[in-house]
């Protein structure tokens, strides 16, 4: 009876070790379907060459090949203070995982535009002002004619308030610093490539390879001083945009990552205000490149 009872019970233990053998522990990171994640990071852009149009009343010209550069903030403490977060360029994404493998996500591209003062730029088109404007000493007709675009004490970021332009009225100043913001949403794809480096537990320590899609539109606040008017200085959706990424993601215990990304798109503006006439508007289209370095949280609710 003994040897019966001995024999069952070693019978037990084998059975139970097997079973604990054939069914692993599931590890949390291997399936994504079901969680939230937020991402907060920052950017760096490029852009293409532009030709922007600028039409009103009593001026319709365009300024070839524009360059244009952004306006970066480097290492600073803004990116992480709550009442300045939103002065840097910025990226900021809420997104769901629909499955193991694809999520869709909301957020803004927060960038920012500058036109460089120091170059020379072709302009065609006419500028016809009243005679007492001051800014009529533009007037004429112009056929990819030269113009210096510091002429009239024009310079980068413009003129604050209380701070006078002693050259008279600039011929323009143009850019989207807060900002040129792109409102979008993107369909990623997502893969665990944690094997290629060998790593011993993805709950620890995962990497993941993601690609994606994007498209929305565009609501900057356009800092313009055009022929001496004043600027409208407000935001306004002034276009569409659509964009395409790629980039790594190293996420930590379970719920944390960084993650970089480049990214790229085109952006067609055809309804920019310039002045705070209705009147006045600008357009153009461009190309864009991102750079960007961003953390988040990934969890399920």
């Amino acid at each position: 009876m003994k040897t019966k009872f001995l024999f069952f019970l070693l019978a037990c233990v084998s059975l139970n070790t097997f079973a604990q053998e054939e069914i692993p522990v599931q590890k949390y990171a291997a399936h994504n379907k079901g969680k939230f994640f937020v991402m907060w990071g920052g950017n760096r852009e490029s852009y293409s060459n532009s030709d922007v149009n600028f039409r009103g009343k009593d001026y319709n010209f365009t300024v070839d090949n524009m360059k244009a550069h952004d306006k970066p903030k480097g290492w600073h403490v803004d990116y992480i203070n709550p009442a300045n977060m939103t002065i840097p360029q910025t990226n900021l994404r809420f997104g769901y995982f629909f499955s193991d493998h694809y999520s869709v996500t909301i957020g803004v591209d927060h960038m920012k535009y500058v036109m460089a003062q120091n170059q020379i730029a072709n302009v065609t088109g006419n500028i016809n002002l009243p005679a007492d404007d001051p800014a009529s000493i533009y007037n004429g007709n112009y056929n990819n004619t030269p113009v210096d675009m510091s002429q009239g004490g024009a310079k980068e970021g413009g003129y604050g308030n209380g701070e006078i332009n002693v050259n008279g009225p600039a011929f323009l100043m143009y850019e989207h610093t807060d900002g040129l913001n792109y409102i979008n949403t993107e369909v990623a794809r997502f893969d665990d490539v944690s094997k290629w480096f060998r790593l011993p537990n993805i709950d620890k320590v995962q990497i993941n390879l993601t690609e994606g899609l994007g498209a929305g539109l565009l609501y900057p606040k356009t800092n313009t001083t055009l022929l001496g008017k004043e600027r409208h200085d407000d935001f306004h959706v002034s276009g569409y945009g659509v964009s395409a990424k790629a980039g790594i993601n190293v996420t930590f215990f379970k719920h944390f990552y960084i993650q970089g990304e480049l990214k790229g798109g085109y952006i067609n503006m055809h309804d920019i205000r310039t002045t705070t006439s209705s009147a006045d508007k600008a357009s153009q289209d461009f190309f864009f490149f991102q750079r960007i370095i961003a953390v988040g949280g990934i969890f399920r609710v």
